[in-house]
């Protein structure tokens, strides 16, 4: 079996060394024309933030992983917008995708907790990636395929966060409770960029650790 694998953050690139198929190809750009040379018998976009061209997705068996239990959450940000909305149980959803984003047929969705740090909810992705992936491929190389739609009457839309979006303005620190902004906070760390509020003389001051006590 043949895999073309579009990864470029460092969690979704660890995912593909533990893959067990020998003839893998890793691929950290938008440089689709490589499928038509290789003629894999899948391709995976792990942590992949590109539109990916419909000719791809009609002329290829293309696999997702989301952050998220679809059809909830879908489009960008979908970790940092279920953290700051107060989810703490999600999924990783991994589908064969369509025209529609993130609106393709599942084929796992193992469960995620959100609670902790962002680094340990993306080693928990990795790891979970880790044995999902190796699992369709074998269910391919099997023919064993189970498949389910999703829900469109349970669906939900993010636009991906901009920079701008991490501030934390005075009104959110009058009015929200505390365990909002320690999500928002803990939402916006590494990678992402970091929560933030505005100072008098228009400097601001980035916040990258909190502490949030019932």
């Amino acid at each position: 079996m043949k895999i073309i694998y579009y990864a470029y953050r460092d969690w979704a690139i660890n995912i593909f060394s533990k893959i067990l198929v020998e003839e893998k190809y890793l691929i950290n750009c938008n440089n689709y024309s490589i499928i038509d040379t290789i003629k894999p018998d899948l391709v995976f976009f792990i942590g992949w933030s590109e539109i990916i061209p419909n000719e791809i997705i009609e002329n290829n068996t293309c696999i997702c992983l989301h952050p998220s239990k679809l059809p909830k959450y879908r489009g960008g940000s979908p970790i940092q917008h279920q953290i700051i909305n107060g989810e703490v149980k999600s999924a990783v959803s991994f589908f064969i995708m369509n025209k529609k984003i993130d609106g393709g047929d599942l084929l796992y969705q193992p469960n995620l907790s959100l609670e902790g740090s962002l680094k340990k909810i993306f080693k928990d992705i990795e790891s979970i990636g880790i044995e999902y992936i190796n699992k369709i491929i074998l269910d391919y190389k099997n023919k064993e395929i189970n498949i389910y739609t999703q829900d469109e009457s349970e669906s939900t839309f993010f636009k991906r966060r901009k920079e701008s979006d991490s501030e934390i303005k005075i009104d959110e620190i009058l009015n929200k409770e505390p365990l909002y902004l320690y999500n928002k906070i803990r939402a916006l760390n590494d990678p992402y960029p970091n929560a933030f509020i505005k100072c008098k003389d228009g400097k601001k001051l980035y916040l990258l650790d909190t502490k949030y006590e019932k």
